[in-house]
């Protein structure tokens, strides 16, 4: 029995089925001695002390505001820079990664235990992707960012939602397009599932069958897929986080991009210890409308070609504070990213 679940973030919603999973912890925002002044500033609560020391507590609160800006630019910085730096810009500001010879943006050390396939593929736009082996199947190591079909036709960029009409998206932290659009080379565009399926039928088959938005000669996985890869990875030692099978997710994601965590066995604790397999996940988050690009450097999302039932297809999902590799389905209207897998 396949178990599928429905989430909004990293929180999930059951629907008739059962599922073991660690409770999700919910982000609280303990005040405890300390406020937000009307100029967004954490100060303190310390009560004020007698008259003749004022200049003194003057100065103790800019030294806690200062602390809290730095801070929080810190926070930022690591989403921050993989949005604008060593960014391959050729001009194109429709498919920046495109080109033909110019379009590999990968071009990272991958860990020993990868079976990696460089230059494996190149599609209509001349973006060259690499690829790994796990088991007996060959996936995309980079996120799709293809703005033609095989075929030739275009799919439309965004700015609307729709479970008919195929779009793509730019993945980012701003909500625009044309702001994001500097992230493509690296994160790939996001597509809907319209987009992903290309006219195509729902498929259960293992291969699915289904070419959808992917080049000639590789195919969008089916859920029977995802689940080939997990249940593969759950026999090999080296994918497992703390000896443990369920512990999958840090094995798929890339060494970077990840909010921090403190929770043990996630992607986003210890990030350069991910990347087992190579398959190297990105957290692009995901786009809803009319809230835009939602989740960048939390959440990775990857289509199926499989649909659950009307409007709701199946996607795998990793998070930068959980441990498991999960399948949940998603309203079609929504933007994931899209891994291709090789025929």
């Amino acid at each position: 029995m396949t178990v599928r679940a429905y989430s909004v973030g990293c929180c999930l919603f059951l629907r008739n089925k059962v599922f073991s999973r660690p409770s999700v912890k919910e982000v609280v925002y303990q005040h405890h001695a300390s406020f937000i002044n009307a100029f967004g500033v954490l100060e303190s609560r310390e009560p004020e002390e007698p008259t003749g020391k004022n200049g003194r507590n003057k100065m103790k609160r800019l030294l806690l505001a200062f602390t809290a800006v730095l801070l929080f630019a810190l926070a930022l910085s690591s989403c921050k820079k993989d949005e604008t730096n060593n960014v391959n810009n050729n001009g194109n500001t429709e498919n920046p990664g495109g080109g033909s010879g110019g379009g590999n943006y990968n071009n990272q050390e991958y860990p020993s235990t990868a079976n990696v396939i460089r230059r494996a593929v190149t599609d209509i736009d001349g973006n060259i992707y690499d690829a790994v082996q796990i088991g007996n199947q060959v996936w995309m190591a980079e996120n799709l960012r293809t703005t033609k079909y095989a075929d030739g036709s275009t799919i439309p960029l965004g700015t609307d939602s729709s479970t008919t009409t195929a779009y793509r998206y730019a993945p980012g932290s701003n909500q625009s397009n044309e702001e994001n659009m500097v992230n493509v080379p690296r994160y790939g565009y996001l597509y809907n599932w319209p987009a992903v399926m290309h006219g195509a039928s729902s498929s259960e088959a293992n291969p699915s069958g289904v070419q959808g938005v992917c080049p000639n000669g590789w195919h969008v996985p089916s859920l029977p897929e995802w689940t080939e890869l997990r249940n593969y990875m759950k026999t090999q030692p080296q994918y497992m986080a703390s000896g443990n099978a369920d512990h999958l997710a840090k094995a798929l994601a890339a060494t970077w991009g990840w909010y921090s965590s403190d929770r043990i066995d996630v992607p986003g604790n210890n990030p350069s210890t991910n990347n087992a397999t190579g398959f190297s996940a990105l957290s692009t988050g995901f786009y809803r409308f009319p809230r835009g690009i939602t989740e960048f450097c939390i959440t990775a999302r990857f289509w199926s070609a499989t649909e659950d039932f009307d409007f709701y297809a199946d996607a795998c999902e990793l998070c930068y504070e959980e441990a498991y590799m999960h399948i949940f389905s998603k309203k079609e209207d929504l933007g994931h990213s899209v891994r291709c897998v090789r025929d």
